[in-house]
């Protein structure tokens, strides 16, 4: 199947400094005429994450290098001596609209409410028994009579401690996917970032406003950061037609 071919799929990375957003298009997106979207549910990584706080970086787990996201993150040495955080439930929920939000404003796409995608998926997994988005997508797109769907994984997320002037900064990271009603993955992105202080990453300070923001104005910023290079839509896209 394709969505197994990483190799086959045009990487670009964008961001000041360690790189916060990587995306891949696949070499076939150009045949696909994606008009219609639904965006399903986001999920929670459940294991507790290492943060590292040397670096903008996140030591994903095997379970997300099976996603076919390549992440450039050297091992964990020494877990013990590092911090762990937990993606809290109310994370998901959040994205997941953020996502929404962000495509439903792109010119040449039209989407499925949030509630039509949620009741699809929690048809589709309840029927499947805990089958994976990947492999319920095409399901999902011929029952809401969709060309593709999107759907995705928090895989970090930390609040900010302290105020907008000095703070522990948030830390967010997430991936996300569409994949056609055919079952083909067509484009895949991921978004990590721990704020850095102004002598680290002049520009992402400046952005913010020279303040250090919550988890959701972060998760906000990388949606719409990821979303530039999504495919269809907008100027710029592979649709034709």
């Amino acid at each position: 199947m394709l969505y197994a071919a990483v190799a086959g799929f045009v990487v670009v990375g964008s961001g000041c400094g360690p790189t916060k957003v990587k995306t891949e298009t696949s070499p076939y997106a150009e045949r696909y005429h994606i008009k219609s979207v639904a965006v399903l549910p986001f999920q929670t990584l459940e294991t507790p994450q290492v943060v590292d706080d040397r670096a903008n970086q996140l030591s994903v787990p095997t379970s997300a290098r099976r996603s076919n996201i390549t992440v450039a993150i050297p091992p964990d040495t020494q877990p013990t001596e590092q911090a762990t955080t937990v993606v809290p439930p109310a994370a998901a929920e959040i994205v997941t609209r953020l996502v929404w939000d962000r495509l439903s404003n792109r010119p040449g796409l039209t989407l499925r409410s949030l509630q039509e995608g949620e009741r699809a998926w929690k048809e589709s997994a309840a029927e499947s028994q805990g089958d994976e988005p990947q492999h319920l997508a095409p399901k999902i797109a011929t029952q809401l009579g969709v060309d593709a769907v999107v759907f995705g994984k928090v895989l970090v997320y930390r609040e900010r401690v302290g105020s907008k002037l000095g703070a522990d900064p948030a830390v967010v990271g997430f991936e996300l996917r569409l994949v056609g009603s055919d079952g083909v993955t067509l484009w895949v992105g991921n978004y990590y970032e721990k704020q850095r202080p102004m002598n680290e990453d002049l520009w992402g300070f400046i952005e913010r406003k020279g303040a250090f923001v919550t988890a959701q104005e972060l998760a906000a910023y990388g949606v719409e950061k990821v979303l530039k290079e999504f495919p269809y839509g907008g100027q710029g896209s592979t649709n034709r037609g």
